[in-house]
């Protein structure tokens, strides 16, 4: 089938809708280390000490096994316990479509994230922060004034807050809305503070 168009999200939906179910359990312990393990071996991967590979023809071939992991695995839907199978034409074509470039932040603190091949000229975009990890409320502000304040800092990933006023951030209750208002707000004051209150978050 050859894909005129990438996946949007309509289409995602409902193919997830369609797709198989598997238990987030099987998916996360069966499906994907087999897989993985089963790319490993067949497109020889082994990386030995170099975290980061140099040999070109271990980078092509790293590849060639993500798009064959993604089209032998696809994608998996925990609020639909679902997968959605996709094509080795809607990979391209997705690829060919995603954008080359993106701006995060605005103003002074905007930056340019690029997409980078191997020993690129520019440096990537640093991103800091306690990255969804539970914050107190006592240090959230100072803590993520901290981050800002490094200059090397492109963007930041935020943490959450754990309690609301003492009160839990339990899931699907109204402190969790809370919670998340009072970061929002907890947030945009880190940044003032710091003097880059245009850095993407």
């Amino acid at each position: 089938m050859a894909a005129r168009r990438y996946l949007d999200v309509f289409e995602t939906y409902d193919r997830f809708l369609e797709g198989e179910s598997v238990s987030e359990t099987k998916w996360d312990q069966e499906i994907i280390p087999h897989n993985a393990a089963m790319m490993k071996e067949r497109y020889e991967l082994d990386f030995g000490k170099n975290i980061i590979p140099e040999d070109q023809d271990l980078v092509d071939r790293l590849f060639v096994a993500g798009v064959d992991m993604l089209l032998t695995t696809g994608f998996y839907n925990i609020d639909t316990g679902t997968v959605l199978k996709i094509t080795e034409d809607e990979i391209y074509e997705g690829l060919k479509m995603a954008p080359k470039k993106i701006t995060l932040g605005e103003g002074k603190d905007a930056v340019d994230c690029v997409s980078r091949r191997g020993n690129a000229p520019y440096k990537p975009i640093i991103e800091g922060g306690p990255t969804g990890a539970p914050i107190s409320e006592d240090i959230y502000t100072s803590l993520i004034e901290a981050y800002a304040q490094e200059p090397v800092v492109d963007a930041i990933v935020s943490g959450v807050l754990n309690t609301e006023k003492g009160h839990p951030s339990v899931k699907n209750t109204p402190w969790e809305i809370r919670a998340t208002m009072a970061e929002l707000g907890y947030f945009h004051n880190a940044l003032y503070q710091a003097g880059r209150p245009g850095l993407a978050v």
